[in-house]
């Protein structure tokens, strides 16, 4: 590793930032932090999965993926914010793993500090990934992995409090005509909305879906349309359409007020499917609408796995084998199963759908959804997602306007 790449190395490891949604299949924990094993003929995986333990589908997945590259596989599980610390640190001790599966969010970080190989290096076939979701994991028109699966926001919707307002689902198409079924949950004597507006990566992530609907794009977040975006959400909690808990509200909490039953909407993600069986009563999904109608796009949550850069250039082609076998159209289908994730092509989407026909909403979601680093953003992301939920906590708790609220986080990100 020469020294301007040991420099932006060292930079990464210093000022790590992991951008995470509370929208990935994780929990805490951590394994071995033991790398390569003599001899080469073990391969070393991280991942972000320490709630699969060795006797687990994925982990025996694992284990028959090496078999069949024709080598033993040591396998670590780390929680997602201390994955990214670790492999920060093992590329700078030359010490890599030799597959890594990171939150998409994260591949800009380790891409542009030079911990990752690019699918031009490695030879990681990505030609049948959705392009939408591929950019998730590219950098400077590079390309840094392919995803294992992708998760994103959509609206649930509780069948007999609509039913009881007298609102078709069919006639939600935009902002205006939702706005309008609000009204009548409302008239009805139910509650609207619920969402997450905290000030966290969580609640940007739950704002995105609304200001990439307006039009609106991260490089000029106060724009007139991002503040149209803002402005709805100000504008519901003004007329009681949805609770001035959002303004505290994880996707956690948000996701309980909607099970108490009372509420028409919720924005929350696939995560939520299992919660969504218990909950003891109908429910529907639909993607989030944009502005003036369509699927508005939604952030990606989701891994990708990736290989990052090694001493040892002849590994790459094993790497490539395991990488290969991890994300081919057999495993994919019970992995994405497995983490309620939409698969990241269209043949296993497909398969998906044929299999469980209520994934047709989040599979329609995810085909609109957006990586939030893409366009180029990188590493500027986090910053900007910061001045963009300290926009929103200052607009919907009344102190700045939509607009004021918007414009000076812009200068901020400036």
């Amino acid at each position: 590793m020469n020294r301007s790449a040991r420099r932006r190395l060292t930079a990464a490891v210093l000022t790590v930032v992991t951008v995470t949604a509370g929208a990935t299949a994780c929990s805490s924990g951590s394994g071995d932090t033991s790398t390569t094993a003599a001899g080469g003929g073990t391969y070393t995986i991280w991942d972000p999965y320490p709630q699969f333990n060795k006797s687990s589908a994925w982990a025996k997945l694992l284990d028959d993926c090496g078999t069949k590259a024709g080598v033993k596989i040591k396998r670590t599980a780390f929680d997602t914010s201390d994955l990214t610390n670790k492999a920060l640190l093992a590329a700078q001790q030359d010490n890599s793993a030799d597959v890594l599966i990171v939150d998409n969010p994260v591949v800009s970080t380790l891409a542009e500090a030079g911990v990752l190989t690019t699918t031009d290096d490695n030879k990681i076939d990505t030609s049948a990934v959705d392009a939408n979701l591929l950019g998730a994991g590219q950098s400077g028109g590079k390309t840094y992995g392919t995803p294992v699966g992708a998760n994103t926001l959509a609206l649930y919707y509780n069948k007999e409090v609509l039913k009881e307002a007298g609102v078709d689902i069919e006639s939600v198409k935009d902002w205006d005509s939702l706005t309008a079924a609000l009204a009548k949950v409302e008239k009805a004597g139910k509650k609207g909305i619920t969402f997450s507006a905290i000030g966290t990566e969580e609640g940007s992530f739950q704002f995105l879906p609304w200001f990439w609907g307006s039009g609106a794009q991260l490089t000029d977040i106060g724009s007139a349309e991002s503040v149209s975006a803002l402005s709805l959400w100000k504008n519901w909690l003004d007329e009681g359409y949805a609770p001035n808990s959002v303004i505290n509200n994880t996707q956690t909490t948000s996701w309980q007020e909607f099970a108490s039953g009372d509420y028409a909407f919720a924005e929350n993600g696939t995560w939520q499917l299992a919660n969504a069986e218990k909950a003891g009563f109908e429910y529907g999904v639909i993607p989030v609408p944009g502005a003036d109608g369509g699927n508005a796009a939604a952030p990606t949550g989701g891994e990708f796995v990736t290989v990052p850069v090694q001493g040892e250039t002849g590994r790459y082609a094993t790497s490539q084998k395991l990488v290969t076998c991890l994300t081919s159209t057999d495993n994919l289908l019970a992995t994405d199963t497995t983490l309620s994730y939409v698969a990241p092509t269209t043949e296993v989407q497909d398969k998906q759908v044929a299999a469980n026909a209520e994934l047709k909403p989040w599979v329609d979601a995810v085909k609109a959804a957006k990586g939030r680093t893409s366009d180029d953003l990188g590493t500027k992301y986090p910053k900007i997602s910061e001045q963009l939920w300290k926009a929103v906590q200052s607009a919907l708790s009344g102190s700045r306007s939509p607009k004021d609220a918007l414009t000076a986080a812009q200068s901020a990100v400036k």
